[in-house]
């Protein structure tokens, strides 16, 4: 299973050279991720979860440039790999339908006393396992 968010291309993510920029992409995928484990679960009711987590890694894939503002982008974010304190998140962002770029985020669980890695709790794991599809992007 895949989370989907949407999320509009804003005016100002378009740059100089006419296309969004590819620091945005970025922004897109955190946004959809904070949706993902936070706001969505909060929106079903469900106890929101993985707020105490830092991002250790970001890989972003350019495959089609976005060239027009205030249009809607549909990201899919589904968990790729779970360890013991870290896991990984897949994004796929489509433009009417079109995929115009792939990213993955490290995420590790953090001990926010003294800020230092933990092992994922039962309860975030099980959380992840529902969105798991295993291997690369």
């Amino acid at each position: 299973m895949r989370h989907l968010y949407k999320h509009e291309v804003r005016w100002a993510d378009v740059d100089a050279f006419q296309h969004v920029n590819n620091a945005t992409y970025l922004v897109y995928f955190q946004e959809a991720r904070v949706d993902f484990h936070w706001y969505a679960p909060g929106r079903r009711g469900e106890t929101p979860m993985l707020m105490d987590m830092v991002v250790a890694r970001a890989e972003v894939d350019f495959i089609e440039p976005i060239k027009e503002p205030h249009k809607f982008l549909d990201i899919e974010v589904w968990c790729s790999r779970i360890g013991n304190s870290s896991f990984d998140l897949s994004y796929e962002a489509k433009l009417e339908g079109t995929v115009v770029s792939r990213g993955k985020t490290v995420q590790v669980a953090v001990d926010m006393k003294d800020e230092r890695s933990r092992p994922l709790r039962d309860e975030e794991r099980e959380f992840l396992n529902k969105y798991f599809e295993p291997g690369e992007k």
